[in-house]
């Protein structure tokens, strides 16, 4: 085997362990800068995007889903190279295991190969990995809520989205942007520790109780409900239903 293509697969095999380890500066050790990712959630562009793309699935991970790699093909360059792996991704009771697919394009800066670019997918079929992606946008919810991102709370968001909440019925993108900008403030967390999620085709269903701390408070908690449709291949929040 070309050293080269020995060093990628090794690269490879390092920064899976490491997501499985939810080990931050073991993911990030050989990528660049720059790096432009084509996630499941969302993509990210740039290192800073890169990092906060993978807290949510670090607490996935740690609740027992696997991340083991099942194939790997490097082909390699002078200075660039690339690799097409298939990776099982789910909870151990998941039949059949979802395979996650990933391409990486890499480059060497001197002497050393760096992952500039990453694409992750599940095929459309997979139900278990619909339903991945679509508690995806709820942990980066989590973490947007707690960093006080609105912006980022508005990604998931659909232009037409409709909200009925206890304060009153919301329609369109602003007015959903407006009612979350007036209730986050510092030492809010939010999570929804019964989350169930129903996947049909480009439609999702998911219900559960959210749980709402400031400070780390006693919670106040709200029955919700919302729908999402997946469209560009990215999943968005179209209507939403809270009550007490």
């Amino acid at each position: 085997m070309r050293t080269d293509e020995k060093e990628i697969r090794e690269l490879v095999e390092r920064w899976a362990r490491a997501v499985h380890a939810g080990d931050m500066s073991g993911v990030v050790a050989d990528h660049a800068e720059d790096i432009v990712m084509f996630d499941v959630p969302g993509d990210a562009y740039g290192m800073d995007a890169y990092r906060r793309s993978w807290p949510g699935f670090f607490r996935w991970q740690a609740s027992g889903a696997t991340f083991d790699v099942v194939s790997l093909e490097v082909t390699t360059g002078e200075d660039v190279a690339y690799a097409v792996a298939t990776l099982r991704c789910g909870m151990p009771q998941d039949e059949p295991q979802p395979l996650l697919r990933l391409t990486l394009g890499l480059r060497k800066e001197n002497g050393r190969w760096l992952v500039a670019h990453e694409h992750h997918s599940f095929p459309l079929s997979d139900p278990a990995g619909a339903e991945r992606e679509v508690r995806g946008v709820f942990a980066r919810w989590f973490e947007q809520t707690a960093a006080q991102d609105l912006d980022g709370l508005m990604e998931g968001v659909a232009g037409d989205v409709v909200s009925w909440e206890p304060g009153g019925r919301y329609e369109g993108l602003d007015q959903v942007r407006e009612a979350c900008r007036r209730n986050l403030g510092p030492g809010i967390e939010w999570d929804v520790p019964d989350l169930e999620v129903a996947v049909r085709d480009d439609l999702a269903v998911a219900w559960g109780t959210d749980r709402i701390r400031v400070d780390g408070g006693e919670p106040d908690l709200f029955r919700g409900t919302r729908v999402f449709r997946r469209r560009g291949g990215r999943w968005e929040l179209i209507q939403q239903h809270l009550s007490s």
